[in-house]
């Protein structure tokens, strides 16, 4: 784990200290601290998740189970909105110049896809993973791209090497959008000269000059509608945006002239220092669903918090006479349930069954 003084501190107070590798990291690269982290890593696959998202029980097992076909060098899940339901992210394709687009796959079913130096099968960093010898081959993280299309790089490069990229819908994260130095809690932007560097970077070292100018343009249009939003929602005022947008130009001009690659793995590395023990659910924990009405809420949140404790994987269910739909979250006592409001209408008593 990469993480600054912060982010350390948290892995002390959680009493993970000892059971994490720890690799102190203040720059703000998020491709250096990737980087960091999976030359201490020794499996053979490298996860990635942000800080302010929770992975749902099954996710790490759906997105680790494409590896077992030698083809895969990536996958990506799909994620939900802090609201639990929306998705923020699917499945999605990008071009030479970063400009990506939708594409359909199945809903349940992992899909198989195959990119190439023009088109890249996009994972999101806070919910991919990929082959560890696949990354060293590549290089690692591009570190010229501090911050923005650091993954679309990589999938580029992935594709162009062969390697196949496995979409798995089932393999979900929800993510909070934690405000920090570069974006505030409601998703307002606090800079944009990295987005706009890593653009122009990007473009510079995969597209086409006639197709770069034109997306270059095309992605200052879509910043000023983002802004102006802002603008008109009130989240911000007329002269911050236009701040915004002239850090944004600055970016694209220092990325037009930054300099790189800087891959800095290679597949001659060194082993890795060895996996540490980790007091976590093994493979063999059992997943639970309890379901309950309100008259024994109470009674089940008990019970989903000692079987939490017990090592069981907890869902917790509010049942209802009304089509509304649950807002599911990971709570801080250790397993998966409503929103802590007492659910309506007492019928009957809770019961449990093992997933």
């Amino acid at each position: 784990m990469a993480a600054d003084a912060r982010g350390l501190a948290a892995l002390d107070a959680a009493g993970l200290g000892k059971a994490v590798k720890r690799v102190p990291f203040d720059a703000a690269n998020l491709s250096a601290a990737r980087n960091r982290g999976v030359t201490v890593s020794a499996g053979e696959v490298v996860v990635f998740i942000d800080d302010d998202a929770v992975p749902e029980p099954t996710w790490l097992g759906q997105l680790a189970a494409p590896f077992g076909d030698a083809s895969v060098g990536a996958a990506g899940g799909f994620v939900r909105g802090r609201n639990g339901f929306s998705f923020q992210w699917r499945a999605s394709v990008a071009d030479t110049c970063g400009r990506r687009r939708e594409i359909a796959v199945h809903p349940a079913r992992p899909t198989l896809l195959q990119g190439d130096a023009g088109r890249a099968i996009r994972t999101e960093g806070t919910n991919c993973a990929f082959r560890r010898i696949a990354l060293l081959e590549m290089g690692g993280f591009d570190e010229a791209i501090h911050f923005y299309l650091d993954e679309t790089d990589l999938n580029l490069r992935l594709g162009a090497a062969g390697w196949a990229t496995a979409i798995l819908p089932m393999a979900q994260v929800q993510h909070g959008f934690l405000a920090g130095p570069l974006r505030r809690a409601d998703r307002v932007p606090r800079d944009l000269f990295e987005t706009g560097a890593s653009l122009a970077y990007f473009g510079r070292r995969h597209g086409a000059p006639p197709d770069r100018a034109a997306a270059l343009d095309e992605a200052r249009a879509e910043q000023r509608r983002r802004l102006l939003a802002h603008v008109i929602e009130g989240r911000i005022e007329p002269r911050e945006m236009r701040r915004l947008l002239a850090r944004f130009d600055a970016g694209l001009a220092a990325g037009e002239v930054r300099q790189g690659p800087v891959l800095p793995l290679t597949a001659a590395m060194p082993s890795p220092p060895p996996l540490l023990p980790f007091p976590a659910l093994g493979p063999g924990a059992r997943g639970v669903l309890m379901v309950a009405r309100p008259l024994y809420w109470r009674r089940a949140r008990a019970e989903a918090r000692a079987r939490a404790a017990a090592g069981e994987i907890v869902t917790l269910m509010a049942l209802s006479h009304t089509p509304r739909p649950q807002r599911i979250r990971f709570l801080a006592e250790g397993y998966w349930a409503p929103a802590p409001r007492q659910p309506a209408s007492p019928v009957c008593g809770p019961w449990t069954r093992s997933l």
